[in-house]
């Protein structure tokens, strides 16, 4: 049978980690312009993966120079509750938090906490970690993403093998009827794109295949599959 996609349903974030940060200001303009659906703020904190990337002050700037971009704010951070006050603040329009972060308890106050604050909450799981791992947030999420590489570092090889997770999730929350977005993070390009797609992402993360590349307008086409 063939897997007809909603091409008008797919939502492109480009992951400024892989954006000129001399330029930053300019490269979000150029893909707010090329018609990006989010900005996707990798934030890490050396401790949770092994590498320092940006913190609030960053995602604040964004905020004041973007007013209307919808900021889609990646805690690859221990304890994130400790946070969401802060990039709250700041001006994240979804706080999207690792479920291996921190005990159930720490992830169900990161989540109240994001709520309260008005603040669309998200859940993500590393490639080692099953998809049923999400199952007892579903229900409130926004947002839900598989990495499809191990979180720390742009420019990883996509794992292709992370799309049975993804399809099983997109029939957990089918048979759920629930609206909660479905999200992929890595190794996402024109070649890796259909793949996450036809397993059920309508969300696509994407940094080193969109910036610095050119055409952003007509690189986001292309992973949307137009």
């Amino acid at each position: 049978m063939h897997l007809v996609i909603d091409m008008t349903n797919i939502k492109i974030a480009p992951s400024i980690l892989a954006a000129d940060f001399t330029r930053l200001g300019e490269e979000i303009g150029r893909a707010l312009d090329g018609g990006a659906d989010y900005i996707h703020v990798d934030v890490m904190d050396g401790l949770f993966v092994p590498n320092i990337s940006i913190g609030v002050p960053v995602v604040q700037s964004i905020r004041r120079a973007f007013p209307q971009a919808f900021l889609d704010v990646h805690l690859m951070i221990q304890e994130p509750v400790r946070y969401v006050e802060a990039f709250s603040r700041a001006g994240a329009s979804l706080l999207t938090f690792h479920v291996e972060s921190d005990s159930p308890q720490g992830i169900a106050a990161a989540l109240q906490a994001a709520r309260e604050r008005g603040v669309k909450t998200g859940l993500a799981v590393k490639p080692a970690t099953a998809v049923s791992e999400l199952d007892p947030w579903l229900e409130g999420l926004d947002l839900a993403l598989v990495m499809t590489v191990e979180p720390g570092f742009g420019g990883q090889r996509f794992m292709a093998d992370q799309m049975k997770k993804v399809s099983a999730l997109r029939r957990r929350l089918d048979s759920m009827g629930l609206a909660c977005e479905l999200e992929v993070d890595g190794g996402i390009d024109p070649d890796t794109a259909p793949a996450a797609l036809a397993a059920g992402a309508r969300v696509l993360v994407a940094g080193s295949a969109i910036f610095g590349r050119g055409d952003y307008a007509g690189l986001m086409e292309k992973l949307r599959g137009r």
